[in-house]
């Protein structure tokens, strides 16, 4: 059984976090080199910072995005951290987001067992804990036809892609929000506010962001890269190493840049 305990809110700066971080830097050191980032995992990270922008504007963000916290297992425990794309805080409630750029609607279940730890975690600190995925939609099949198209082409995707409704349906927690003022209507369930890419343009400019998809997309499929297997860090999107056909940015090699050690 896993218990969690001695959580706090961090900043980036801090001193313990940024210890932990350097000890992967160093460890990279002694592993192949990491493939050049796709356009779509670059676009990721465009779109996380455009939403942040984004929310920044219209409600007032915590500046601690680092979860730290222990996990507890078999009698021992371990120091790890997670990183949260935004968190406001009022009183004794706390909201969290989670920015999720992806062509697969399966994206969304990779998160929801994540996002259910994090409240978990932050149930310790605030006792309700609004969690909201804002979901960018790069290519989500629309329809049932288009999935058939897909899976009748020269190169099929590895997968049956699912519907964004078959997803939907398969998890009764995930709801859909027509608007920000609808995220935060309860702590159990996860709303889901869904962007499209033009959206981001809008907020962030054609000329901000990595939108030549096309090489990507010819690319042959490459088998996830393995994470350390002791590794003390964990982010709000997963501690597991991403399916290949998943559009997210790396965890652990997003976390090194943003802390400017890759």
């Amino acid at each position: 059984m896993i218990t969690y305990g001695r959580p706090r809110l961090i900043t980036e700066d801090d001193k313990r976090y940024r210890s932990y971080i350097e000890q992967f830097a160093i460890a990279r050191k002694n592993q192949k080199a990491m493939r050049p980032p796709r356009q779509r995992d670059l676009f990721g990270g465009q779109a996380e910072a455009a939403l942040r922008q984004w929310l920044g504007e219209r409600i007032e963000l915590d500046e601690r995005r680092i979860l730290e916290y222990e996990e507890r297992r078999n009698r021992r425990g371990f120091i790890k951290y997670r990183e949260l794309d935004a968190l406001t805080i009022e009183g004794r409630r706390a909201h969290v987001f989670e920015i999720k750029s992806s062509r697969t609607a399966s994206a969304l279940r990779r998160a929801v067992g994540q996002l259910h730890e994090t409240r978990a975690i932050l149930r310790l600190l605030y006792p309700s804990v609004a969690v909201t995925i804002l979901l960018v939609d790069t290519g989500i099949p629309a329809s049932a036809e288009q999935i058939e198209a897909m899976m009748a082409a020269e190169r099929p995707p590895p997968r049956r892609p699912e519907l964004l409704s078959e997803v939907l349906a398969a998890l009764p927690e995930l709801r859909l929000a027509d608007g920000l003022d609808e995220t935060a209507a309860d702590d159990q369930s996860i709303a889901v506010l869904r962007f499209g890419v033009s959206e981001i343009i809008a907020i962030a400019g054609a000329e901000n962001l990595s939108l030549d998809w096309e090489a990507d997309d010819e690319e042959p499929e490459e088998a996830p890269e393995p994470r350390p297997a002791a590794s003390l860090y964990a982010t709000s999107g997963g501690d597991a190493a991403q399916p290949a056909d998943d559009d997210d940015d790396n965890p652990l090699a997003a976390a090194l840049r943003k802390a400017g050690l890759k």
